[in-house]
């Protein structure tokens, strides 16, 4: 995937000039045109001024293909929620993260061996 092109294409299918985009962004249309003809690799913080100008999620920007990758949303459209991601299990989640953040390296790195040894199956037992 060539950056460039994509921004072009993207800025010419929502019919915009360079100098559009340039008001939007604040950024220069020779720096605009440099990127597009592929001279300039721009920054991610500048990637998130040109999605922002171009109206557009940054992960458009990014993707290769005819479409773009559907989002991985949690409680979505088949109803099944990510653990952690709400109520009782977001609350022992979070404090589990604040534990572990208080942990010295030493002791976070013997308690996640432990755990991984405790979450392999034992030799004869199958896996779902």
């Amino acid at each position: 995937m060539i950056l460039g092109e994509r921004l072009r294409t993207v800025r010419e299918m929502k019919e915009l000039s360079q100098g559009d985009v340039e008001k939007r962004s604040g950024l220069l249309r020779c720096y605009l045109s440099r990127v597009e003809n592929g001279h300039t690799v721009p920054a991610v913080e500048t990637l998130e001024k040109l999605a922002r100008a171009l109206e557009v999620p940054m992960y458009e920007l990014l993707y290769e293909g005819e479409e773009p990758p559907k989002p991985q949303i949690p409680g979505g459209k088949s109803g099944h929620r990510l653990w952690g991601s709400s109520g009782k299990d977001a609350r022992y989640l979070r404090k589990l993260q604040q534990c572990l953040a208080r942990m010295d390296e030493e002791d976070r790195n013997l308690l996640l061996f432990t755990v991984a040894k405790m979450s392999k199956p034992k030799k004869g037992e199958k896996t779902q």
